[in-house]
């Protein structure tokens, strides 16, 4: 490492973050506890100004930070972007239930450090950050998930730590393994090293090494956690969980794929290709027989997994897979968001019976599901239909033609759960009278997300003209 670019303004969305975070908890120290959302303002603040340094940085040249170990490119500065704007949103979600909480001001603080190591994990170009990253992305997430302290979020809480120590640890095995192969952690080195080094310790150390992101990401095989955490946890964390740490870990999984294991005697692309049909399959068959809406969402995430796995797959292969990549992470952070604050916006309904009769009750509530589930299945002109496409294109280009169908076939059968949960919403008559209270700030991030969704697939094109670019190293 060098002393030639250790600039922390380098960092500054992260130290922003990470400065909010510990200002915040001292605040919450001393401060009453009907003043507590101050620390929740500041953590807004701090993603606001976060968003727009990373804007500003975005326009600057493709460098490398604190020697090679932090990249500066495009994939860092929209993946910036991307999370610091979903955690606004979850915020957006959280703070009216959070109000007056004993432990108001450890909820922000849990959800900056957790979207601060996702930060670090898409700007890491050494296994040594990116394991950083990743520890700092989890432990505080172990916490949100158990928030409650009930009995289904400590099962939820337990799982996710289980499963995360266990994948964790043979994640630094597989940096272990690649440091020995490769005599370094560095990505521009371990690109030249690990295309001499022996293929066998090389392989042994990637699929350790992808265990941990997959657990990340919630594909499989590390998505075991993933419907009980989901289901088990608030549902404004269930929301962070199943979309602030995936961007992190994709966008880690893609500069993986592009830098260090570009050259390397590896059929790791097809390895990804079979990952990603087993994460869309399994995750829309096992959403098929679900009734809980948090569960079903969970399962949807998985699936969402194996179509964001096809930019990954044919990283190397063709131009167009970082352009698919992060347009569809941006694309399926706002839809999924919104499906999940409509689920905030209706805290007493948990399956999907009791959505019934919702058209009647709450018609912009339900234009809002409509819009964000479909558009989770890649309805035009939704921004998850125009990712989806550019995935596909990708796919195509990067001659994985077969892995494009399959997608598609996937695709359409996801439609059919996503159908289950809206045809009762619009066709069935529900109860007299409102089930229960709504949440208004949750019902307009709902109404802003599934809009946003929408603007965002037309100005598609416009959009994937920005999000080219090589990486650094």
């Amino acid at each position: 490492m060098t002393g030639m670019n250790e600039n922390p303004l380098d960092l500054l969305p992260e130290v922003l973050l990470a400065a909010s975070a510990v200002i915040g908890l001292l605040l919450g120290a001393w401060l009453p506890r009907s003043r507590q959302w101050l620390t929740g303002a500041l953590a807004a603040t701090a993603c606001t100004a976060g968003i727009v340094a990373a804007a500003l940085a975005a326009a600057d040249p493709v460098e490398t930070a604190f020697g090679d170990a932090f990249a500066l490119d495009t994939l860092t500065a929209t993946g910036r972007i991307v999370i610091l704007a979903a955690t606004l949103l979850v915020l957006a979600l959280a703070m009216p239930r959070m109000h007056a909480d004993p432990r108001e001001t450890e909820f922000y603080v849990l959800l900056q450090l957790a979207s601060a190591g996702a930060l670090m994990m898409t700007g890491a170009q050494d296994l040594l950050l990116l394991a950083a990253g990743y520890l700092l992305a989890s432990v505080p997430a172990y916490a949100l998930a158990g928030f409650r302290k009930d009995g289904p979020g400590t099962e939820a809480a337990l799982k996710y730590y289980v499963v995360g120590a266990l994948l964790g640890v043979l994640m630094l095995a597989g940096i272990t393994v690649l440091l020995a192969a490769g005599r370094a952690t560095s990505y521009p080195v371990l690109r030249t090293e690990l295309a001499e080094a022996p293929a066998g310790l090389v392989a042994a150390g990637t699929l350790a090494l992808l265990a941990g992101l997959l657990f990340k990401a919630g594909g499989v095989p590390g998505h075991f956690w993933v419907p009980d955490a989901v289901q088990g946890s608030p549902a404004s964390v269930a929301a962070f969980l199943t979309t602030i740490p995936k961007i992190g870990a994709l966008v880690a999984f893609h500069r993986l794929a592009v830098v260090p294991l570009a050259d390397a005697d590896l059929p790791w692309a097809d390895l990804v290709a079979v990952l990603s049909v087993a994460s869309m399959t399994l995750g829309n068959l096992a959403a098929f027989f679900q009734q809980d809406v948090k569960r079903l969402l969970a399962y949807s995430t998985i699936s969402q997994v194996g179509y964001l796995l096809l930019p990954v797959a044919v990283a190397a292969g063709t131009d167009l897979g970082q352009e698919a990549l992060l347009y569809y992470l941006a694309a399926y952070a706002l839809t999924n968001l919104g499906a999940f604050a409509v689920v905030c916006a209706l805290p007493t309904a948990h399956t999907i019976d009791d959505y019934r009769g919702l058209a009647r009750r709450h018609p912009a509530l339900l234009a809002s599901l409509v819009v964000c589930l479909l558009g989770l299945v890649g309805t035009p002109p939704t921004a998850v239909f125009f990712g989806k496409l550019e995935a596909f294109s990708a796919a195509f280009d990067g001659g994985y033609a077969w892995l494009a169908v399959v997608a598609a076939v996937n695709t359409v059968a996801s439609l059919f759960y996503y159908l289950r949960w809206i045809a009762p919403a619009v066709l069935a008559r529900g109860p007299d009278g409102d089930p229960g209270t709504t949440s208004r700030s949750a019902a307009v991030v709902a109404y802003g997300a599934a809009t946003g969704s929408v603007v965002l697939g037309l100005l598609g094109g416009v959009v994937l003209d920005v999000l080219g670019g090589p990486p650094a190293g």
